[in-house]
């Protein structure tokens, strides 16, 4: 099936704090993950919360990637979202989590843009069991995610 873009979602705890709190290191690490997702980065833009947090965006030429980081309580909130069938997201999100030193992660992938036909579009939302969260951080070999379709648009 024919997509549009896939628009991973990771809720990123135990991460960290030494890390997610400097913003140079979470721009740093985010640059690197477009890098390695094979997009072009158009614009950075990271900003350093007083006392604590950074949130960011790399426009890059296929979408976007950002985060929004809570050192104090160790969490990082993680969205990368690409456009096209060359790019490799799903790299790019394990990359930044092992980096970010996250314990427990949950992703949701989204498929955005898929055609229903006559130029309607729909997504698809997948959501990774967390054993296959716990792998994909350690770098291991994974299983495939579950799949939960969201409900067709009723027809007017």
């Amino acid at each position: 099936m024919d997509t549009i873009g896939h628009h991973y979602i990771a809720e990123a705890s135990g991460c960290n704090a030494e890390i997610i709190g400097k913003v140079e290191a979470v721009e740093q690490i985010l640059v690197r993950a477009a890098e390695i997702a094979g997009v072009q980065v158009w614009s950075i833009s990271f900003h350093r919360f007083n006392p604590n947090g950074v949130s960011g965006v790399v426009v890059i030429s296929e979408s976007h990637l950002s985060v929004h980081t809570w050192p104090e309580v160790g969490y990082a909130a993680l969205d990368i979202f690409t456009c096209g069938d060359t790019t490799k997201p799903e790299k790019a999100v394990q990359w930044a989590l092992r980096q970010f030193g996250a314990t427990n992660v949950h992703i949701t992938e989204v498929t955005r843009g898929l055609e229903e036909g006559d130029k309607v579009f729909f997504h698809s939302i997948v959501t990774w069991e967390e054993e296959l969260l716990k792998r994909a951080v350690n770098g291991q070999p994974q299983a495939r995610p579950r799949r939960r379709r969201s409900p067709a648009k009723p027809k007017a």
